[in-house]
């Protein structure tokens, strides 16, 4: 993902491959979520801004950080999804077969619901670091802190698709249930996404 080209990434995505898919996709709205957070942050800079000048350092940093996480997540969620797809060419010729299988698909099943469920919670932290931002942010690019949250709420809605669509194979109660809380958390987030893109509509139509 770092070293393709946005057309050469979207050549994959459009091809008729497993992966990537969907869940990279999400991790993909995530990191540009937190690319327009770091450009708004960076032009929140200098004398104007001097009494919120540790707070937005802080917010670089970790915006900066959350990007390359999201990435990772793209990359990671390719590769659980293609061991998923592995499982199911699995043999079942007899019982030990069919069991092995099985257990196989089960825990690829898992290993597939934990990047977007990931993407969820950063998806979370880019909506808190928008939130934060928005009432001292440079005035002139605070379109782009509603971009972000839409960016972002894009990322948790895509991704809890994703999770939900392996809880049904998933064995293991704990799992399920700790995915399940997850995908159950988008709502909300939707809903605070919606109240930042909202704040800046308000402020911009003045």
């Amino acid at each position: 993902m770092h070293d393709q080209t946005i057309s050469g990434y979207l050549e994959r995505l459009a091809a008729r491959e497993p992966a990537p898919g969907g869940g990279a996709a999400a991790a993909l709205h995530a990191a540009q979520a937190a690319a327009l957070l770091g450009m708004v942050a960076r032009y929140t800079t200098g004398d104007k801004y001097a009494a919120h000048a540790e707070e937005v350092a802080a917010i670089i940093v970790e915006v900066d950080r959350l990007r390359e996480r999201a990435l990772e997540l793209a990359v990671e969620d390719a590769a659980a999804f293609t061991a998923v797809t592995e499982g199911y060419k699995l043999p079942r010729a007899d019982d030990g077969q069919k069991a092995a299988r099985s257990q196989a698909i089960a825990d690829a099943l898992v290993g597939a619901a934990r990047p977007p469920a990931a993407v969820i919670g950063l998806a979370a932290g880019l909506v808190s670091l928008a939130e934060q931002l928005l009432p001292y942010g440079n005035p002139n690019v605070v379109t782009d802190i509603a971009a972000a949250t839409e960016a972002a709420r894009a990322a948790a809605t895509t991704a809890r698709v994703n999770v939900e669509i392996n809880l049904g194979g998933i064995k293991d109660a704990a799992v399920r249930a700790e995915l399940t809380a997850s995908a159950d958390e988008v709502d909300a987030l939707a809903a605070r996404a919606e109240a930042v893109t909202g704040a800046v509509r308000e402020r911009i139509a003045r």
